[in-house]
């Protein structure tokens, strides 16, 4: 363990914000066009307030015949929510139909019924042009080749490589003083808008309450922290302790297991916006190793053991049952618990063991990461096989060449499965994996990034009927989500906007880093389904938070998200009669 410890008040977040905001991107970008047997869609995002969307369509693929129109010459023309013809020459086009229109959330989309549109190419296919004005910006050609044209649609999906937040992952801020320094609600949304943060840190000090019960008003402070963090759509990970002094002079484990009962209902309270529970509450910064209750600087003894297994018990007994904790080395949980890593077939079912995670606060600061590791050849083995199913995160806490750049640092990041790493500390390491090139893909990384591969749906069902659908979703990050997540199929009317939601039985906590998983599942649509047509949407929200759109998984797929609802369009229609 590590003789001392620096807070982490140096910011490097002008670097940060420069990597982890959105890159810029092009007016128009996220192109694609799909169809089912009878109808096509076709959509792309844009930025700004355009007055005009418009999708060029040269259904016979012929530039010499149609409009001239950046290399394509178009035989029909999508304007907002019309549909024309072009007759005669130039500008000279001749209203069709109205049609079914959207531009939600940054993304236009058309619904067209195959029958308007004199598919005459050989095979079946047609070159699109997308275009915005004021200002005018118009795209490169793209060719769609029609799917089948049979009871199905078959979609592929193109990846996104835009850095964005996501719940409960990625770089977090530090807060190492939760309990006197207040939350600003606008500060922590610029953190998840421009910096792609969805995480804060709350080391909250207990300091003045060694000798006696917590305060009110020491609980009135962490609800209005916890309620601060929630307005924000932000998360974060907790940690109580008693001192910041090597001293170690926290307190004795009878009066832990009381101030326990007394944040029991505070912790129950806030558990839909809590991530994650650190073990903290002994010694130093709650780090177990400068301790005068508990076992002090490595000299433990089995009533010091008991003693620190009987707070983890509680503190395990007082967080919600839905939320895991952490432990700050390897040791502590194979000494209390276990020497055995969680197997698949036990994680997430609410026991001890799986509730468990870990957390490494000096990450490739030494060979041992300053004490994290006692013998790293039984240890990481154990690690990297216990991270696949319970929570890792932690900090860098010194600059050690060459352990602590790019090529180590995103290795044992996607060894051990990690989640979150602190964005403020230490800014020696994290300014060399700038340098290194790595920081932005750290960013990206960290915790689950899904995204789709392909699918295949039906182009049309009946009310009370069944809803085959597959798709195949790669996992390009070191871990999966930690907390339960639901999966919804979701079927919104193109006419109306009204949705209904199918749920699914598939846990995205088992999409495995770094493979693709296949989900396939017959769905039964509502007897009430009214007749119409609907687009495909697949939603991921938080079970506790299902009606905020910033805490549902965004995948990383182009022109697929939707931030208003927070569900990520399928890029297929189905028409149900």
């Amino acid at each position: 363990m590590r003789p001392f410890r620096l807070l982490s008040a140096l910011v490097v977040g002008a670097l940060l914000a420069a990597l982890l905001v959105s890159p810029a991107q092009a007016t128009i970008s996220g192109a694609t066009a799909t169809n089912t047997a009878t109808t096509v869609t076709y959509r792309f995002s844009y930025t700004g307030s355009p007055q005009f969307l418009r999708a060029y369509v040269d259904t016979d693929r012929n530039p010499s015949t149609g409009f001239a129109q950046a290399g394509i010459g178009a035989d029909y023309l999508l304007e907002n929510g019309s549909l024309y013809q072009h007759t005669g020459t130039g500008w000279s086009w001749t209203l069709v139909r109205t049609v079914t229109f959207s531009r939600t959330g940054g993304v236009a989309q058309w619904t067209v019924d195959r029958a308007d549109l004199a598919e005459t190419a050989t095979p079946g296919d047609a070159d699109l042009i997308f275009q915005v004005e004021a200002p005018l910006e118009t795209s490169t050609k793209y060719t769609q080749t029609y799917s089948g044209g049979g009871s199905s649609g078959d979609v592929t999906y193109t990846p996104s490589s835009e850095n964005f937040a996501n719940p409960e992952r990625g770089f977090y801020h530090h807060t190492g003083d939760c309990d006197k320094a207040d939350f600003s609600q606008s500060t922590l949304e610029s953190y998840r808008t421009g910096q792609g943060i969805s995480l804060v840190m709350c080391v909250f000090y207990l300091a003045e309450y060694k000798n006696g019960p917590i305060a009110q008003a020491a609980l009135d402070q962490l609800q209005q922290q916890i309620n601060t963090v929630r307005a924000a759509g932000l998360k974060m990970v907790l940690r109580f302790a008693y001192t910041t002094s090597t001293a170690g002079d926290d307190t004795t484990k009878d009066r832990i297991l009381a101030h326990l009962d007394q944040l029991a209902p505070y912790l129950s309270a806030g558990q839909d916006v809590i991530a994650v529970v650190q073990a903290g509450l002994i010694g130093a910064w709650g780090e177990w190793y400068y301790t005068q209750n508990f076992g002090n600087a490595g000299t433990v003894s089995s009533t010091d053991w008991a003693n620190r297994k009987a707070v983890t018990d509680k503190l395990l007994s007082v967080v919600p049952s839905s939320r895991m904790i952490q432990l700050r080395t390897p040791k502590f949980k194979r000494t209390m618990y276990s020497t055995s890593a969680v197997q698949p077939s036990d994680a997430y079912n609410g026991s001890a063991l799986p509730r468990i995670g870990h957390h490494n606060d000096c990450f490739l600061a030494s060979p041992d990461d300053f004490g994290t590791y006692e013998n790293t050849a039984v240890e990481y083995p154990y690690l990297q096989a216990d991270t696949t199913y319970v929570a890792m995160g932690g900090e860098t806490c010194g600059s050690n060449p060459p352990r602590s750049d790019c090529p180590t640092a995103t290795s044992e990041l996607a060894q051990f499965h990690w989640s979150f790493i602190n964005t403020d500390y230490e800014p020696t390491v994290l300014n060399s994996w700038n340098t290194g090139g790595c920081l932005a893909d750290i960013s990206k990384n960290l915790g689950y990034r899904f995204r789709l591969e392909s699918g295949t749906y039906p182009a049309t069902a009946s009310p009370g009927g069944s809803l085959p659908i597959s798709f195949t979703v790669h996992n390009d990050g070191y871990s999966t989500p930690f907390n339960p997540r639901n999966l919804e199929l979701v079927l919104r009317n193109t006419s109306t906007g009204s949705t209904y939601k199918l749920a699914m039985n598939s846990d995205p906590r088992r999409w495995t880093a770094g493979t693709s998983t296949t989900v396939s599942q017959t769905l039964t649509l509502p007897t009430s389904l009214p007749a119409g047509s609907y687009s495909l949407l697949l939603n991921l929200p938080d079970p506790l938070l299902s009606t905020r759109p910033e805490y549902s998984i965004r995948l990383a797929n182009q022109g697929t998200w939707d931030a208003a609802t927070g569900m990520n369009s399928l890029l297929q229609t189905l028409t149900v009669s």
